[in-house]
C-alpha cells in the first residue's frame, strides 16, 4: 500500500508522521492517520535510520512535533536502577515509547536524545511476550515472589495511550500474570483507555504530584494539580490500583506548608489506606541534564537553590539538605494517616532513611 503525502496546516500536533514500511498496513496506523489527515506521511525503513540523526533542539517542541511510528528491536525489557521502587521485589522497565507532549523544565529527556519528536513503538505483542519471559525466567529462580514492570520511563505511560492502543494489551497481559505488578506511571488526566478495562489489583497507575504552584512554575503544559486529583478520585472510585510519587520535590520558601497543603488535597481525594505506595524524590540531574536545564531555562527559581554533585554523580541538594527534606514530606504523610511502610526514597542513597535522625 502507498500512503500519499499530505502536507501540514501547522495547526495539529505533529507536523510530520514518519512510518516503518512495515507497518503501512498496520490497522493502528491507520486509525492513527485518520486523526491526523493534514500531517505529512513519510514512509521510512526504521526509526533509528532518522530519529535523533539530526539534533533537534529540546525547545523546538513548542513550535512543532514530529511523530514515528515503528517497532522497538533489541533489548525490550530492562532491569531498573537501584531504588527504582518498592525495596525487596525485582523492578523492571519495558520501552515502548520515546518523549513527552509536555514540558517539564528539570526533565532529564532534555540531555537524553537529540531531538523532543514523539516516538510511539507499535509491536505490543512481542514486548509483552519478553515480559512473561522475563517474570518466568525470574520465578524459576525465585519462586513466590513479584516481579515489578514499569511503563513510562522515557515517556508519559498515558498521555497518548488514545493513540498508541496498548493499555488493552497490557489488561488482557496482567490478568493472567497475578503474581506480577505493572505500573503505569504519569502527569496525564487521559484517562479515557483506562475506564474501559476492568480494574486489576496488580495494575498501579500512579501519578506525579507537585504543588500547585509549582506544577505552574515547572510541569509546563502538564495537567493542574487539580486535574490530577480529580482523575485520582475518579479512578479509585471505580477500583483502580492507585499508586503516588512526590517526585521532584523542589526546595523554596513554601516548601513545608506547600507539602502540608499537597498533602491534605490528596487524602480528600483518595484514602490513605487506598494508597499503594508513595515514593518520595528530591530534584535531581545528570550533569548533561543541568546544563541543559542551565541552558533552557535560565530564569527558572528551580535554579535557585545550591547543588553539589551526589553518591551517584548525579547533582542534587546538598546531602543534610535532602535529609531534611524528604524527612519533613515523610512525617507530614504519617500524620495524616499514611502508613510508613507505604512510602519509600525514589532513586536516592539507600543508606538515607529519612526518619532516622542520626544522619547528619
Amino acid at each position: 500500500m502507498k500512503i500519499s503525502k499530505k502536507y501540514s496546516t501547522g495547526i495539529l500536533m505533529f507536523e510530520v508522521i514518519y512510518i516503518e514500511n512495515n507497518l503501512l498496513d498496520n490497522p493502528r496506523v491507520l486509525e492513527i492517520l485518520k486523526r491526523y489527515p493534514n500531517s505529512e506521511i513519510k514512509n521510512i525503513d526504521k526509526v533509528e535510520d532518522v530519529f535523533g540523526r539530526v539534533k533537534k533542539p529540546y525547545l523546538q517542541k513548542r513550535i512543532n512535533l514530529n511523530l514515528f511510528l515503528g517497532e522497538k528491536k533489541g533489548q525490550l525489557v530492562k532491569l531498573a536502577p537501584p531504588a527504582y521502587g518498592l525495596s525487596g521485589e525485582p523492578h523492571y522497565y519495558f520501552v515502548h515509547a520515546y518523549n513527552c507532549i509536555y514540558e517539564c523544565n528539570y526533565c532529564y529527556l532534555q540531555g537524553y536524545f537529540h531531538s523532543p519528536d514523539i516516538v510511539l513503538y507499535l509491536n505490543h505483542e512481542e514486548i509483552a511476550h519478553e515480559i512473561k519471559k522475563v517474570a518466568a525466567d525470574y520465578h524459576t529462580q525465585n519462586p513466590g515472589h513479584t516481579v515489578w514492570f514499569h511503563a513510562g520511563e522515557y515517556s508519559d505511560s498515558l498521555a497518548l495511550t488514545s493513540l498508541s492502543g496498548e493499555i488493552n494489551h497490557y489488561f488482557k497481559l496482567f490478568k493472567n500474570m497475578p503474581d506480577c505488578n505493572l505500573e503505569l506511571r504519569t502527569k496525564s488526566v487521559n484517562i479515557k483507555e483506562l475506564l474501559k478495562e476492568e480494574p486489576l489489583e496488580n495494575i498501579i497507575t500512579s501519578f506525579s504530584l507537585s504543588p500547585a504552584h509549582r506544577i505552574k512554575n515547572n510541569d509546563l503544559k502538564t495537567p493542574s494539580l487539580k486535574s490530577r486529583l480529580e482523575a485520582i478520585r475518579e479512578l479509585n472510585t471505580k477500583g483502580f490500583s492507585i499508586g503516588i510519587h512526590f517526585d521532584p520535590i523542589i526546595y523554596d520558601d513554601q516548601f513545608i506548608e506547600s507539602y502540608e497543603e499537597l498533602a491534605d488535597q490528596l487524602l480528600e481525594n483518595i484514602p490513605a489506606e487506598k494508597i499503594r505506595y508513595i515514593s518520595l524524590g528530591v530534584v535531581r540531574f545528570t550533569k548533561e541534564v543541568y546544563q541543559k536545564v542551565q541552558k533552557n531555562y535560565p530564569e527558572s527559581d528551580l535554579l535557585a537553590q545550591e547543588f553539589v554533585r551526589s553518591f551517584d554523580n548525579k547533582i542534587r541538594y546538598s546531602r543534610p539538605m535532602r535529609l531534611w527534606m524528604l524527612q519533613k514530606v515523610k512525617q507530614q504523610l504519617i500524620d495524616r494517616g499514611v502508613s510508613k511502610e507505604r512510602i519509600y526514597l525514589c532513586m536516592e542513597d539507600t543508606e538515607l532513611d529519612p526518619m532516622n535522625k542520626t544522619h547528619d
